[in-house]
């Protein structure tokens, strides 16, 4: 996925540049990395921004927490050269928002001359550069108290060539921030907001249009929550219009919560506008559960009517789902997830670890109560355990986890999968190359999908500090063999999966098969009745 933070610095600093804020004799010249799938060159960076005379600045931009450790060694190399370095992203403000003192690795950074940005720089970057500029930078920049507008900011526009290396060309906008629920895991409450704050629909359209002439046609909304954001329905209106009279055919995904099919033409004007896949946080069926974390949105009845509603629209579903609540066992997990498996038709899910992230009131109450959690950053990627569960040992919470991928992924589980999409006329090629990514990117490569990429390139010499170099003759054979490793693994997996799709299209009920999770859903109205 590409980080709409580095495509907002991107748009917000040339817009700097053009205004002259720092000065009419000041050219701005940007370079954007990503090191998701780039090698960062470090010594070229060193060495251009020396030969400007030490103008120079390095921005490491939306560093969540799992991400810090290695934002740090980079920011110490350029440190050890002189070079102004800003550390900003979700966990220094998480941290500044939540906490009442600063964590030690953030005081860390300050004692070593590394700056720290808290909060969300619109309107505020130019003041920031300017003390970049004349060497002045503050140790903290905490923006957390006023949130800043977005209409009339420049909207978020990655350079085409960065763009390229994101598979299928992807690109993001960020239509609207904040999100007005209360979930005690979430971290976007405390650093956006709970109001909503969004760009207009001219704005919106302004980017569609920068982005089209280069060809870009893919896009992630990043809004926490579209469905809450007060101009979605004039947002969707333009972009229908986009594509009807003038045939900008684009495709994006968005973020929901679960009662968005309450909302009037919603699901409706989302499909006609070109949305090709939803991500909704479904999280968990377990009432209790939910009550605890403050997700009182979650209504379990009104589930399959919502993603009925979807699936006759033709958008691929794909639901989150936390382990680790604090009623959660093994074998009650395992069991809500055979209920979800037979009643719910979701497309696609995807499993995460309940995590206490920095910036979520759960970290805030653990920090305060001094209770133990993990102190390897690299960790917090919710793939990992980092704090103790009062019902389950480290090992079975991990097992859970994989357990879930392995179940719902499932021979038999994708061919029912398979089979509710082609009784619902959709395309089962688009549905396969999802499963493709999801799965395997757990079962072969190691990571969740949103990590995963095409192929995974390792650099010999970016390595934590304090470990050695490993020797050529071993690092660059095993390398090659993780690949070859991983490439055979897909290739079987894309094949077991054409078999299934083979299978279920020559099958007699191909258009016509259904079982209890197609059962026409109660509507909210019934449902509340029987209630």
């Amino acid at each position: 996925m590409p980080s709409n933070s580095l495509a907002c610095l991107y748009t917000l600093t040339e817009d700097v540049g053009s205004s002259h804020l720092i000065g009419e004799d000041c050219e701005i010249y940007i370079d954007a990395y990503d090191e998701s799938n780039s090698r960062i060159p470090v010594r070229k960076i060193i060495h251009m921004i020396k030969k400007a005379n030490g103008k120079g600045v390095v921005c490491l931009v939306g560093v969540q927490t799992n991400q810090f450790p290695r934002a740090m060694d980079l920011a110490r190399v350029f440190r050890r050269e002189g070079i102004r370095t800003l550390i900003g992203g979700f966990h220094v403000s998480g941290c500044v928002s939540m906490l009442p003192d600063l964590p030690a690795e953030l005081k860390d950074a300050i004692s070593e001359g590394i700056t720290l940005v808290a909060g969300e720089i619109e309107g505020r970057w130019g003041r920031i550069l300017m003390d970049a500029y004349l060497g002045k930078l503050a140790p903290l920049y905490n923006l957390l108290d006023e949130k800043p507008p977005l209409k009339g900011s420049p909207p978020p526009i990655m350079p085409t060539e960065l763009i390229r290396r994101y598979v299928g060309k992807l690109t993001t906008i960020d239509a609207g921030r904040g999100c007005p629920f209360e979930c005690s895991f979430c971290t976007v409450i405390n650093v956006q907001g709970r109001k909503s704050r969004g760009r207009t629909a001219d704005e919106v359209e302004s980017a569609i249009r920068e982005n089209f002439k280069h060809g870009i046609k893919q896009y992630f909304i990043t809004d926490d929550n579209f469905s809450r954001h007060r101009d979605w329905e004039e947002i969707l209106d333009r972009i229908i219009l986009l594509r009807e009279k003038e045939r900008i055919g684009i495709r994006f995904i968005i973020q929901v919560d679960t009662a968005c099919h309450r909302i009037p033409r919603f699901i409706e004007k989302a499909a006609k506008a070109g949305c090709s896949k939803v991500f909704i946080g479904l999280e968990n069926i377990n009432p209790e559960s939910l009550k605890g974390t403050g997700k009182k949105q979650n209504n379990i009845e009104h589930y399959k009517e919502m993603l009925m509603a979807w699936r006759r629209a033709g958008v691929i579903t794909c639901a989150g789902y936390i382990i680790g609540f604090p009623d959660d066992t093994y074998e009650s997990f395992m069991k809500d997830l055979e209920v979800i498996k037979h009643e719910l038709p979701l497309d696609l899910m995807e499993f995460f670890i309940l995590t206490p992230l920095p910036g979520s009131e759960d970290h805030r109450r653990l920090y305060v109560d001094r209770v133990w959690m993990d102190p390897d950053l690299n960790r917090y990627d919710t793939e990992h355990a980092i704090v103790r569960h009062k019902k389950m040992s480290e090992e079975e919470w991990l097992r859970a986890y994989h357990s879930a991928w392995e179940s719902f992924y499932s021979p038999e589980h994708i061919e029912t999968i398979f089979r509710r999409a082609g009784a619902s006329h959709r395309s089962l090629g688009k549905l396969t190359g999802q499963v493709l990514w999801f799965y395997g990117s757990v079962k072969y490569e190691g990571v969740h999908p949103l990590q995963a990429g095409i192929l995974r390139m390792k650099d010999r010499r970016s390595r934590r500090p304090g470990l050695p170099l490993e020797n050529p003759l071993i690092f660059y054979p095993r390398q090659l063999w993780e690949l070859i490793r991983c490439a055979y693994s897909m290739a079987g997996l894309a094949w077991r999966l054409h078999k299934i799709r083979k299978r279920v299209q020559e099958s007699p009920d191909y258009r016509s098969y259904t079982d209890a999770a197609m059962e026409p859903a109660l509507s909210s109205r019934e449902a509340e009745g029987m209630s």
